[in-house]
């Protein structure tokens, strides 16, 4: 199986792939070109605000998932290699947690693929009301979701990601007249003196859900 720490961090996204900086450089050359223009100042203001506009929306398709709306990939890739470098530069604390919905191919095998978008974005809601505006929250592929908790221990991360776990555990998603019942399992690892690397800490992370799930699932795991 491959290491998912490979994929994350490789560059070859099958969504929305355009590097935020390079559309930086994009829309200022591109405003570059029209005030050389001769022509009226006021026509040119005005292009320069569609664009302005055209340039956020698509800035944003480049950073977000489309179907939950939760940062994508891609963003989770320059977020983490962020907030390890200055985690690691001022000796803060960090922490990082990966959440699996468990069988959720049983999900679209018995319900369709309908009802599995539906968990999806009920999920990815779950998530994001669970955490402080401070914690950053992704869909990174498939069911798995993905947060960073920046100036967080270990042991503190644990403290909101069980209570996750618990709420999907307890809550009933109801789609169609039918009830389906929904577990997560969960893997967090933090920065410490001999985390060399972010790779590193995802791959903990990783090895802590493996054990989550090989445990049984439903269940949060540390490394």
């Amino acid at each position: 199986m491959e290491n998912i720490s490979d994929i994350i961090f490789d560059n070859s996204d099958t969504n929305f792939d355009i590097p935020s900086h390079v559309l930086d450089e994009i829309q200022q050359n591109i405003q570059n070109i029209i005030e050389s223009f001769d022509i009226p100042d006021a026509n040119k203001s005005d292009v320069i605000k569609k664009i302005n506009f055209m340039y956020s929306h698509t800035k944003q398709m480049s950073l977000t998932d489309s179907l939950t709306g939760l940062y994508n990939r891609r963003h989770l890739q320059d977020t983490l290699n962020r907030e390890f470098s200055r985690a690691k530069r001022y000796q803060n604390e960090l922490s990082f947690a990966i959440i699996d919905i468990d069988f959720f191919k049983k999900v679209n095998d018995t319900y369709g693929h309908a009802c599995g978008d539906f968990i999806l974005k009920k999920a990815a809601y779950m998530i994001m009301n669970n955490f402080r505006f401070s914690d950053i929250v992704f869909r990174f592929g498939g069911e798995e979701f993905a947060v960073i908790l920046a100036e967080t221990s270990l042991d503190d991360a644990k403290i909101p990601l069980e209570r996750l776990r618990e709420l999907f555990e307890k809550s009933n998603f109801n789609y169609k007249g039918q009830t389906v019942k929904i577990t997560i399992s969960i893997g967090v690892s933090s920065v410490r003196e001999e985390t060399e690397s972010v790779e590193q800490l995802f791959d903990n992370a990783d090895k802590a859900l493996y054990e989550a799930k090989a445990g049984g699932r439903n269940m949060l795991k540390t490394y």
